[in-house]
């Protein structure tokens, strides 16, 4: 029945191929990485009220905003390179409880989730509750950003910015609101969700110390084109590095001037 819904399966296919970026990337070894994406608007009422394929699962935290969303969710353990071939078969529609306490897997097998879903949900939550029409939340692990948060004096929202903004025109334009930084916290934690929904106040982007990308939007393909853009410009600052010598960068009249140009907020 799901399978016979093209605007759900459009959206499913740009899941694919967003995954099978992340793996041609190396962004996504084994199972790194997991994805979310509000479905809800894509269903017809039949399909949200499709039987659970399995008890509903209690959730830490009641998500008071989600009660009766619908999400599509990459599995726990699954590989980007499998979900990008076979997306039922590494992941799993989610239905939260109408009080916004537990989730049922409604199709279209009974994966679990990705052992990151409390955070991904915490996350969805919260910027539903700012009214904010970001339906995706991607995390995957990029490997120059990655290595940069291991220095101390990139683990600075306003220094990484600014730094990252000068090496290519296009990152200060893809990335207005800049990265956020949250220092290191257990994967899957909700500590880790609540320092990164403190970044997304103010950020659309959010680098985990000593473990990857976060990026939130309302469509999966922007962000991942905003974090390859940021990849692309810590590539070029590591590459200006590789070749011994320290990247000049755009100057600040040159960043206010793409942000006038384009409609950006000043820093």
């Amino acid at each position: 029945m799901i399978r016979n819904n093209q605007a759900l399966m459009a959206e499913i296919d740009r899941i694919c191929e967003v995954a099978g970026y992340l793996w041609e990337k190396g962004w996504a070894e084994r199972n790194g990485g997991n994805i979310s994406v509000n479905i809800t608007e894509l269903l017809t009422e039949a399909e949200k009220n499709l039987p659970a394929l399995a008890p509903a699962t209690q959730l830490q935290e009641v998500m008071g905003e989600l009660g009766g969303h619908i999400f599509y969710v990459t599995g726990t353990g699954k590989r980007m390179r499998y979900i990008s071939l076979k997306p039922f078969e590494n992941g799993s529609i989610i239905r939260i409880t109408p009080d916004g306490s537990a989730y049922e897997i409604i199709a279209e097998q009974p994966i679990s989730p990705t052992s990151e879903l409390p955070s991904h949900l915490l996350m969805h939550n919260f910027l539903l509750s700012k009214g904010r029409n970001n339906k995706v939340v991607l995390h995957t692990h990029p490997t120059n950003l990655i290595a940069l948060s291991h220095s101390p004096r990139w683990l600075n929202s306003a220094y990484i910015t600014h730094t990252l903004w000068s090496m290519i025109p296009e990152s200060r334009v893809i990335v207005p609101r800049g990265i956020g930084i949250v220092p290191y916290e257990l994967p899957g934690s909700m500590k880790l969700a609540y320092a990164t929904i403190k970044q997304l106040e103010k950020h659309d982007v959010v680098l985990w110390e000593k473990h990857g990308l976060l990026a939130v939007g309302e469509d999966i393909i922007e962000c991942f084109d905003a974090i390859d853009t940021m990849a692309k410009s810590a590539q070029i600052y590591l590459d200006a590095r590789t070749a011994g010598f320290e990247p000049v960068g755009m100057t600040d009249k040159q960043l206010d001037e793409l942000a006038v140009a384009f409609n950006l907020p000043l820093e």
